[in-house]
């Protein structure tokens, strides 16, 4: 009988104390080990969240491991319990752990089939998403504060937070700075580089140029700011007059009027010289002919011309590397249907408990009313239990806006992100070149060429989908990884 660990996880201090979870996960786990041949040596249970690396459990089994090398096995509920970033994952990969998931019906071992390992890390994707979900709803009460005019950040240079009141007001100390700047721009005497400067040697304050510019164009000196894409009226006090702000605006338009390129590089702004780093750019020969060529900031170095034609043709090799086949991408789109089915599954028992819960929280408050009312309880207790009863009344209800608006599209656009490795070279070759750069850079986020030979850098999860088209085990035989051919 190998010997292995128990690990579980939830996410808050609130879901240990209603005593759903860690409970309900030790018991299948412990019943789940001697059927399979497992004996528990030690069991780490965690009650904090996984978005980032540094849970104090975790790294204490991850050490655990490291000192016990008879003991490789882990028997955690499913993947968004062990972890939810890609930092952990790698962790216990390194240290060649076997990952049982009873409820998700998976072992993995170093000797897994890349298919399981590919599903196990768009798991892996999906659960990130859904934490990033979660942490948008926590910030709801940030979104409240904006719509009713109060900047719901730290405010830019002149004004300041009031902590008793939750307000913005004006940084005495900061505001003649802010205002300065603003008035000699709006001479349109000088650049941002030449600003700075000036105000340098008028205050003695050093702003980098990026800050100034910035700055100038925040709409927050014209009683407005922008908070999650959308701007609201600010009800803060305006220390710069509307019309002061205008003026360095339109002086800083005139600075900064775009610069139109009379001809269209498909593939700029995509990749970089392999010799030395630097961007590889585009010019028109004899108003014909697109050639690419390194930069050379650092030098001149080894990079030759190339015909953009040619480049197109071996960029698509690219495309060709993250191909999955038909059969595969059947077997993972159904597997992923079977997570959504699991998933919704879970989201109802979730809800269902938190209703239970918000139930029993009104019940609370009610009788309680009527103790105070009865004479049964001081009226000074009773507004302290109120309050705290109300506030658990608006974290349960948050808690269930959570479940209702978390995006439902996370495991369709994960079907779509196959299906696209799926017909991606397909597409490629049928489009014109400004067409192909668009779906390269979906795919790339940067690409390292020599002239001769590409080493691209694969966007997430396109760099999972690449380490196992690598590895040419999608399924038991080898040759059922069939590859487009270049028609």
């Amino acid at each position: 009988m190998k010997q292995g660990v128990l690990y579980a996880r939830v996410s808050s201090k609130d879901q240990e104390k209603e005593g759903f979870s860690i409970p309900a996960q030790l018991k299948l786990l412990r019943e789940y080990a001697p059927k399979n041949g497992i004996q528990i040596v030690r069991e780490f249970v965690d009650v904090e969240t996984a978005k980032v690396a540094g849970r104090k459990q975790f790294a204490e089994m991850v050490r655990f491991f490291q000192r016990n090398f008879q003991s490789r096995t882990v028997i955690v509920e499913k993947t968004d319990r062990l972890y939810r970033n890609f930092h952990d994952c790698v962790t216990l990969e390194d240290l060649g752990i076997e990952i049982h998931l009873p409820k998700e019906g998976q072992v993995l071992t170093k000797d897994s089939k890349s298919q399981a390992k590919l599903m196990h890390g768009i798991q892996l994707v999906i659960a990130r998403n859904y934490i990033e979900n979660l942490r948008e709803e926590v910030r709801k009460g940030m979104r409240e504060k904006a719509s009713q005019g109060i900047y719901p950040s730290r405010p830019p240079l002149g004004y300041t937070n009031n902590k008793l009141n939750h307000s913005i007001v004006v940084d005495p100390d900061k505001a003649a700075i802010a205002k300065r700047i603003f008035e000699l721009y709006a001479t349109g005497k000088y650049s941002v580089a030449e600003l700075r400067v000036a105000i340098r040697a008028e205050t003695g304050k050093a702003f980098q140029k990026g800050y100034l510019h910035k700055l100038l164009k925040n709409p927050f000196y014209s009683g407005f700011f922008d908070w999650n894409g959308e701007r609201y009226k600010g009800t803060h006090e305006l220390i710069i007059s509307p019309v002061l702000c205008k003026q360095a605006q339109e002086a800083l338009d005139g600075h900064n009027r775009p610069k139109y390129r009379k001809h269209e590089f498909a593939f700029a702004g995509l990749l970089s010289c392999a010799y030395d780093n630097c961007v590889i750019t585009a010019e028109l020969k004899k108003q014909k002919y697109k050639y690419y060529y390194c930069t050379g900031y650092k030098g001149k170095c080894g990079f030759p011309y190339i015909r953009e034609e040619e480049l197109g043709i071996q960029l698509g090799q690219v495309l060709k590397n993250i191909y999955i086949p038909d059969d595969v991408l059947l077997n993972l789109n159904n597997s992923l249907t079977q997570e959504q089915m699991s998933s919704r599954s879970e989201k109802k028992q979730q809800r269902e408990r938190l209703q239970h819960r918000l139930s029993s929280v009104l019940r609370h408050i009610d009788q309680s009313y009527l103790d105070k009312l009865d004479g049964k309880i001081e009226e000074d207790f009773w507004r302290k239990k109120t309050s705290e009863w109300r506030m658990e009344e608006q974290q349960i209800q948050m808690a269930i806006q959570g479940l209702e608006q978390a995006n439902p599209d996370q495991l369709l656009t994960a079907k779509r992100t196959l299906e696209l490795a799926n017909k991606a070279y397909f597409l490629y070759v049928t489009q014109t070149p400004v067409e192909k750069g668009k779906l390269l850079k979906m795919v790339l986020s940067n690409c390292r060429f020599d002239g001769v030979t590409l080493y691209p850098t694969y966007r997430k999860p396109f760099d999972l989908i690449f380490q196992r088209a690598k590895s040419k085990e999608w399924c038991a035989r080898r040759d059922s990884n069939s590859r487009p051919s270049d028609s």
